[in-house]
């Protein structure tokens, strides 16, 4: 029996992670909100919420000790595009917000996940096969709070005793949520685009490869890396993690082998492609599978067959 608490539980990843928690544990697991983005649908329904702002220390501490919380999963940020045109308010969440998880993890004795990024790695970085040590360097504020975070969470397991851990995630494709702002968000937009039969406008360049994982793969990478045994773990934050990796012409050549008339055009967003030139186009994700046996289940062609038939089957008209 587990109690879990989900900061950010409405967004981008945090809804379909509480979901997948509550399939798979027994107890609490709280869908963590702010206000205006309360739980709508199955998700309210299913479990839990509570109101609780990264930036307020004691609303987590409340609900950590109101529902007894062993595990906190912190899925609070601002997406890298985002953050690039609020870099106070990403820093503030990103880095202030995760200090406050921490203090309430140590004096509460919690788990604590906060996922790091590509977006954690600068142009120093060699591009393929990313090692798991290396250079970070990053040139975005949604990078340094990416790096930031990795470092203060190994701090409070070093210092404290508080046991952090984190995969740094590649750009995640999701049929449930919407996009919100990432840099490899067209790669979920693509998808839409196409079940809708509409011209999609790439804001990427040909030849821009970045890794990318199937939203099921990045759910269980999360909880898997919580449930390894500590002794085998000789990294915590964060452990590269990886699937695919692709450009925008491969997804596009992989979506018309089931829909033949999808048409591209390409309209570059000089910020997006900026940020995905000083991304790894492959992460080396040895460690992971060494020191916790992570292994993707889906490849390019299996994800996009799911995804293409998920999107066929909901309601696109709005």
């Amino acid at each position: 029996m587990k109690n879990i608490l989900v900061i950010g539980s409405t967004g981008q990843i945090g809804s379909e992670l509480t979901m997948e928690l509550r399939k798979r544990y027994s107890g609490n697991v709280v869908a963590g909100y702010i206000a205006g983005a309360e739980p709508k649908g199955i998700l309210a329904e299913s479990g839990p919420s509570a109101p609780v702002d990264i930036t307020n220390g004691q609303q987590i501490a409340d609900t950590v000790a109101r529902y007894q919380i062993d595990t906190i999963y912190n899925l609070a940020a601002l997406l890298s595009a985002v953050a690039e045109s609020k870099p106070q308010l990403a820093w503030k969440i990103g880095v202030d917000g995760l200090l406050n998880v921490l203090e309430v993890a140590r004096e509460k004795q919690c788990a604590v996940f906060t996922p790091s990024s590509i977006g954690a790695f600068g142009p120093d970085a060699p591009k393929d096969k990313t090692p798991q040590d290396t250079v970070r360097s990053p040139h975005t504020m949604y990078g340094v709070t990416k790096v930031t975070g990795e470092l203060v969470s190994d701090y409070y397991f070093r210092r404290f005793g508080v046991d952090t851990r984190a995969v740094r995630f590649p750009g995640l494709i999701s049929y449930v949520a919407p996009p919100g702002g990432g840099t490899t968000d067209y790669a979920v937009d693509i998808f839409y685009s196409a079940v809708k039969q509409e011209k999609f406008f790439c804001p990427i360049a040909a030849g821009t490869f970045m890794d990318m994982m199937y939203m099921p793969d990045a759910l269980h990478a999360a909880i898997q890396l919580m449930e390894a045994d500590p002794s085998r773990l000789k990294h915590r934050n964060a452990f590269n993690i990886a699937s695919m990796s692709f450009d925008p012409e491969i997804i596009c050549a992989q979506i018309r082998k089931y829909l033949p008339d999808f048409e591209m055009e390409y309209r570059i967003d000089p910020l997006r492609q900026a940020i995905a030139e000083s991304w790894p186009n492959m992460m080396d994700d040895t460690c992971a599978r060494e020191e916790w046996d992570w292994a993707p289940q889906y490849d390019l062609d299996t994800m996009t067959r799911d995804m293409l038939e998920k999107l066929k089957e909901k309601d696109l008209s709005s």
